[in-house]
């Protein structure tokens, strides 16, 4: 069976310039055997969309700190659906609420929202359990 490796695009949305999270995360992803593309600071919902379809990402990670989250999840959701794209899979992370996590998630407009204080292995971990079990991957 062909094996690939995990895809993941992190970006940063908005108007945030604080990407040091995402950095962080980004590194991780890599050190633990994934491809990451990193889209860079003030990105549109369609840019990052745009990217992820161009790169054939399996996953798209979003960090949010300026609290836009309840307006940016829900825009990449609609517009991976405009593309035929919904097989990408949207994460994120950042300073949300909980109560807006959990909004988020049960709405479908993500899959999985981290906080500050979750730790790489648990995101890593995440992201292959999800991936691992609808596809054959190597990470």
């Amino acid at each position: 069976m062909n094996k690939t490796r995990i895809r993941v695009l992190v970006g940063k949305p908005g108007l945030d310039g604080h990407d040091r999270g995402a950095k962080v995360i980004a590194r991780a992803l890599r050190d633990a055997g994934m491809e990451v593309i990193y889209s860079g600071l003030h990105q549109t919902p369609e840019q990052l969309v745009e990217a992820a379809i161009q790169e054939d990402v399996d996953l798209i990670g979003v960090s949010v700190l300026s609290g836009a989250h309840m307006t940016i999840f829900p825009r990449i959701k609609e517009l991976l659906k405009e593309q035929n794209a919904e097989d990408i899979l949207l994460m994120g992370g950042g300073t949300i609420p909980e109560e807006d996590i959990v909004t988020l998630v049960e709405a479908g407009h993500a899959e999985a929202l981290f906080t500050p204080g979750a730790t790489t292995t648990e995101i890593v971990s995440w992201i292959r359990d999800r991936l691992e079990a609808s596809k054959e991957v190597s990470v």
